[in-house]
């Protein structure tokens, strides 16, 4: 008798959610306008397109907690909070209250930089609050109405709280596989050829290979692994010769752009609802240490990217790499 309650209460949550969903101001994104939004922000109460939807994730499930409105189980509680909310033309009307002027908000064609300003500055730093809504300290708030605290509470929300684990003060978000796979072409740094070995830094975090003896085109194919926090930078990766008596020269540095990963696969969540394809790409360029453009793809419901660098700073040797992105709670 529960079980079929229970499924009642769902069914009847979806058929709500698939009414608000029809409403014409839900019927474009609330941070772009592009039409046909397919996902959605349990917590702050809008329906938003895909594109935006990858900077919702990014931000962290303690500001937007990001469903998708067909694929997704909704919980009763998530359907209430976004009828309450009452949909886009509402959250916006406290949201994007105080838009001054210069700030334009995106458009369906935007970039991603465009919409991640944006939508940091609406929903996370709340710089188009009203003054007497914007949360002044901590969780202490002084509202005008239930409706609006509603709506600010989101922010601090008690039954959705973020996966992240946490070391001290830093919030972790994922972790990242890193696959160091080979060398070529590296550099000489003892008579005639060196005992290179890898390292991997992302914040405080160290990790490095095993040392290969007298070998310049090595093979490692070693895994190794470090904990994204939110506040994340590139993977700097830096190759070594290993000395016994002396210190290790260096064999030249990269820097890893981990953000185009990363994006990718919080845009499309659960990899494993999809076959393999292609979802984003790292694009070669003259700041980058890129040998060719950097494809992401789904492969066997993990999120991948191979990634083929040129060591700078050196006068010869590529390294390739796999990187695979592991949310906190696979």
């Amino acid at each position: 008798m529960s079980h079929s309650l229970d499924l009642g209460r769902a069914a009847s949550g979806k058929r709500r959610l698939k009414d608000l969903l029809l409403q014409s101001d839900n019927r474009k994104c609330a941070d772009c306008g592009a039409p046909d939004p397919k996902w959605a922000s349990a917590n702050i109460g809008v329906f938003i397109c895909l594109k935006c939807c990858s900077v919702h994730r990014s931000l962290g499930t303690h500001i937007s907690k990001v469903l998708s409105v067909t694929l997704d189980e909704w919980s009763n509680d998530e359907v209430d909070a976004m009828m309450e909310v009452g949909g886009n033309s509402s959250a916006n009307s406290i949201y994007e209250a105080f838009i001054p002027e210069g700030f334009r908000k995106p458009g369906p064609d935007s970039s991603h930089d465009e919409r991640t300003k944006f939508i940091r500055a609406k929903y996370e730093l709340q710089e188009f609050l009203k003054p007497s809504l914007r949360i002044t300290s901590g969780k202490s708030v002084s509202l005008q109405s239930s409706f609006s605290r509603k709506i600010i509470d989101s922010f601090y929300p008690h039954s959705m709280q973020s996966k992240s684990n946490s070391e001290g003060m830093v919030e972790f978000i994922g972790l990242l596989k890193v696959k160091v796979i080979k060398g070529m072409n590296l550099a000489i740094r003892d008579m005639m050829t060196s005992d290179p070995y890898v390292v991997l830094n992302l914040g405080q975090q160290t990790v490095q290979t095993t040392i290969v003896k007298s070998n310049l085109n090595p093979i490692w194919n070693e895994e190794l692994m470090l904990s994204v926090p939110q506040d994340f930078g590139a993977v700097k990766l830096k190759v070594f010769d290993h000395d016994t008596f002396s210190a290790d020269d260096i064999m030249g540095e990269a820097e890893i752009d981990i953000q185009p990963l990363i994006t990718s696969a919080m845009a499309f969540g659960d990899p494993e609802m999809f076959g393999d394809m292609q979802i984003g790409k790292w694009l070669k360029s003259h700041d980058n240490a890129l040998k060719e453009d950097s494809i992401i793809n789904i492969v066997d419901g993990k999120v991948k990217q191979e990634v083929s660098i040129k060591l700078q700073n050196v006068e010869s040797g590529d390294i390739d790499l796999e990187l695979e992105w592991l949310p906190l709670d696979q």
